[in-house]
C-alpha cells in the first residue's frame, strides 16, 4: 500500500536537483510531489539523473501557492532550523514515523524551501511543525535532493517498521530454580575435577564462571542441555 506522504518543493531551481530528487522518491516508494513555481524550464539535466524514475519526474504536480500544494493534507512539516513559538521541531527520524502514523488519517506532507533561501516566514508559519537535519555546525546547510533522498529513507523505515509481523513468542526461560541446579552441577562437577578442591569459602571461582550462564537468561531447554552435558562429564571424572 502507498501512503499518502506528499513532498512539497518550493520554487525548485536547479534541475539536477529534481532529477536526483525523483530517483531517492522512487528508491524509498514513493512519488506524490508537488513543485510549487518551479524555476526550471529545461528538464534535461534531471531526467539524466533520474535514473529509472524518469516516471516519478513526469508525475510531479505543479501548485502556484503552498496553500494548494497541501490544501487537502492533515499534517504539514516543514523543513527549516528556525525556532518559532508554538511549533515544535521534530528530528528525521521523528518526522518520518509521524508521517507514517498519521497517514491513515489523510495525507501528509513535508515542504522544502528553495535551494538558495529555504522557506519565507510565511511558509514557516504555514506549517504545522518544523524539521532539520542535525548537521554539523561548520557545514549546516545541505543539498535539497540530499534533503529528500534522508526524509524519504525515514519514511520508507517508518513504513518498513509499521508493517513488520510481530515477534514470535519468546521460549520458555529458566526459573531460578533450573540456574540453581545448573549452578550446583557446575560445582560438582568442577570439584570433581579437582579445580575447586582449593576454593575459599563463598566460592567466588563458582560464582566467576556461572555469572555468564546467568546473565545469558537461558531457557529452560538450555539449561536442561547444560544439566545433562554436566551429569555426564561429572560421570565420565568419577568413574575414571
Amino acid at each position: 500500500m502507498v501512503l499518502p506522504v506528499r513532498f512539497v518543493l518550493m520554487r525548485p531551481r536547479n534541475a539536477e536537483n529534481l532529477g536526483a530528487a525523483a530517483r531517492a522518491l522512487k528508491n524509498c516508494g514513493l512519488s506524490d510531489w508537488v513543485w510549487v513555481t518551479p524555476e526550471v524550464e529545461d528538464l534535461g539535466p534531471a531526467r539524466r539523473l533520474a535514473v529509472h524514475a524518469e516516471d516519478v519526474l513526469d508525475a510531479a504536480r505543479r501548485a502556484s501557492t503552498l496553500e494548494e500544494a497541501v490544501a487537502d493534507c492533515v499534517w504539514v512539516v516543514g523543513t527549516s532550523s528556525r525556532k518559532v513559538e508554538g511549533k515544535r521541531r521534530l528530528s528525521p527520524r521523528a518526522v518520518g514515523e509521524e508521517l507514517v502514523a498519521r497517514a491513515p488519517q489523510g495525507p501528509v506532507a513535508l515542504v522544502f524551501g528553495d535551494e538558495r533561501s529555504g522557506l519565507t516566514n510565511a511558509e514557516v508559519e504555514r506549517c504545522h511543525d518544523l524539521s532539520a537535519v542535525p548537521t554539523a555546525p561548520e557545514q549546516p546547510s545541505i543539498n535539497l535532493a540530499q534533503a529528500v533522498l534522508l526524509y524519504a529513507y525515514e519514511v520508507r523505515v517508518a513504513t518498513l517498521a509499521a508493517s513488520a509481523p510481530p515477534p514470535g513468542p519468546l521460549p520458555a526461560a529458566a526459573t531460578d530454580a533450573e540456574l540453581a541446579q545448573v549452578e550446583s552441577a557446575l560445582d560438582t562437577m568442577l570439584g570433581a575435577g579437582g579445580f575447586l578442591v582449593d576454593e575459599q569459602p563463598g566460592r567466588t571461582a563458582l560464582r566467576d564462571l556461572f555469572a555468564p550462564l546467568r546473565r545469558s537468561r537461558l531457557t529452560r531447554k538450555e539449561a536442561r542441555l547444560w544439566l545433562a552435558a554436566l551429569h555426564t562429564v561429572r560421570k565420565k571424572l568419577t568413574s575414571g
